[in-house]
């Protein structure tokens, strides 16, 4: 073909689009391919009946902290709320600082899965291998998280495969206590309605009325049918 100099500005017009749509094509197939690392961009459901101060951009600033424990959000904010609280010491269990040095996971569970017995049970610790698990009843996956925070200071005593009464007694007084003080903190976690909270106001007033101390825990748990075959001691839990 002969060119002349309006055959070469065509051409070239031609070219210079050619090149936008290969420019355009290629930014349209990164996008779609490139993998995506908003993770903090993305949207997090805030549970209802949880203080104010756990609005969605806090929780999302918070969940890091807890992300090998659960992904959660209600767990996140329950783990969060034992700061300040008895329950620190259980946060920190749950984190790492316990007898396995891993972060318990925490995850909703049908125990009745695990084994028949266990179905009706509010949660359970685990241990498998090295992994320290605590499994929460999914009917409490709506439970406030101030009540799923003092049912993790229970659970999280519960390091390894022994159990006893005198370690059942510590653990329900820490859960008693830890409520007390959820309650004073946070009073919106106050839900008489709903089944954990009955759970942790019974516990609560027994707590109350042995004047701060185990007197009336220590009778409850003695008296349960599941903890009938259990010793009285366990490591780590040698006095009543």
């Amino acid at each position: 073909m002969f060119y002349t100099r309006e055959n070469f500005k065509e051409d070239k017009e031609l070219r210079i689009e050619k090149i936008k749509k290969v420019i355009t094509a290629l930014s349209i197939f990164t996008m779609a391919c490139a993998p995506s690392f908003a993770i903090g961009d993305k949207t997090v459901v805030v549970p209802k009946n949880v203080p104010a101060k756990y609005t969605q951009e806090y929780v999302q600033q918070i969940m890091p902290v807890y992300k090998k424990v659960s992904k959660e959000p209600v767990i996140c904010i329950a783990l969060d709320m034992l700061q300040d609280t008895t329950g620190e010491f259980s946060r920190s269990a749950i984190l790492g600082s316990n007898l396995s040095q891993r972060p318990v996971k925490i995850e909703f569970k049908d125990l009745g899965l695990i084994n028949e017995e266990y179905k009706n049970f509010d949660a359970l610790g685990w241990k498998k291998g090295k992994e320290l698990y605590i499994f929460i009843n999914p009917r409490h996956q709506d439970a406030p998280a101030g009540a799923i925070a003092a049912l993790l200071s229970h659970e999280a005593l519960h390091q390894d495969e022994f159990n006893s009464i005198a370690e059942e007694t510590y653990a329900w007084t820490m859960e008693a206590a830890v409520w007390t003080e959820i309650l004073k903190l946070y009073p919106v976690s106050d839900v008489k309605t709903h089944p954990l909270v009955v759970r942790e106001n019974t516990l609560g007033k027994l707590f109350e009325k042995g004047n701060y101390l185990n007197k009336y825990i220590k009778k409850t748990v003695m008296s349960n049918k599941g903890y009938k075959n259990l010793p009285m001691k366990s490591p780590g839990f040698d006095d009543l």
